[in-house]
């Protein structure tokens, strides 16, 4: 049996990897990348290397083997996500895994935002399938807020179109940590765990968080759906994804990402970490 991780050198999946590595002997992890070059300081650590491709399905024969505990890391290309995934839970059934544990989103079916709707279908794949499961329903990242910082502090606003609503949102590695924790242990296989922060902020909170960590003047700056995507597009992103960061407001005023199960602690084992301690981080760096 060995762990198995996709998206190995990503955002998430190389803190699950890190977090691997402290609790399993590095010989019982294998990392599937598509690029091994980013992966040459694990394969040095003792990590197996698999080279395969979501948009390859052919790659990913004898990427799985039998008995083997995975973690699926969800796709990042939105609109491509449903092929890509169907192409793994098939290797991962052909090859009789023992757990297919996948990254999908806060509230599974009860999500109704865009951005939810390729995870959802991903989770009915896996039902269908027969594959033994995990569903990790992550919420909101601390980074998808703190990344943008730089923009924050030049304009000295946070602009959304959130409106009064709030964000139980946790930093990456407390969701590594939750990965790490279910695929080491025993007992999670048929349950979707609905992961969020221990704290929910409005964005009135998070600016008044940057203002006193950064000494800057900061803001919250409440602005329509229609002026969000502007304001999106004019910065050059693609108008079909603004789109659908725009639609996670939306999600957000409604209290879609405010959700808080207490599932996340109880699997890490500790209080989730709070919003100001990664903008104290992001501030420094």
């Amino acid at each position: 049996m060995s762990i198995v991780v996709t998206g190995a050198t990503g955002q998430l999946g190389r803190l699950v990897v890190e977090g691997l590595l402290k609790s399993v002997d590095p010989g019982l992890v294998v990392a599937v990348v598509r690029d091994e070059k980013k992966a040459e300081d694990l394969a040095a650590r003792g990590v197996r290397i698999k080279v395969a491709d979501y948009d390859a399905p052919e790659t990913l024969a004898g990427v799985f083997e039998a008995g083997d505990r995975v973690l699926f890391v969800s796709g990042s290309e939105a609109g491509r996500r449903v092929p890509q995934h169907t192409a793994v839970i098939e290797a991962a059934k052909a090859a009789g895994v023992a757990q297919l544990a996948y990254t999908g989103i806060l509230g599974g079916p009860d999500a109704d935002f865009l951005l939810a709707e390729e995870h959802k279908a991903t989770e009915q794949l896996i039902l269908d399938s027969g594959v033994p499961y995990t569903f990790l329903r992550n919420g909101w990242y601390h980074e998808n807020y703190t990344a943008q910082l730089p923009v924050v502090l030049e304009h000295g606003a946070v602009v959304t179109s959130a409106g009064d609503g709030r964000v139980a949102s946790a930093p990456r590695a407390d969701y590594a940590d939750a990965a790490v924790a279910v695929l080491t242990g025993d007992g999670h296989l048929g349950t979707a765990y609905e992961l969020s922060g221990d704290e929910a902020y409005s964005f009135d909170e998070y600016a008044a968080t940057v203002a006193r960590l950064s000494g800057r003047d900061v803001v919250h700056r409440r602005v329509s759906p229609e002026e969000n995507l502007a304001i999106l597009t004019g910065a050059g992103l693609p108008e079909a994804f603004a789109g659908i960061l725009v639609d996670v407001d939306a999600a957000i005023e409604r209290g879609l990402l405010a959700r808080r199960d207490g599932d996340l602690a109880r699997l890490i084992g500790r209080p989730t970490t709070p919003i100001a301690d990664t903008v104290a981080e992001a501030l420094k760096a």
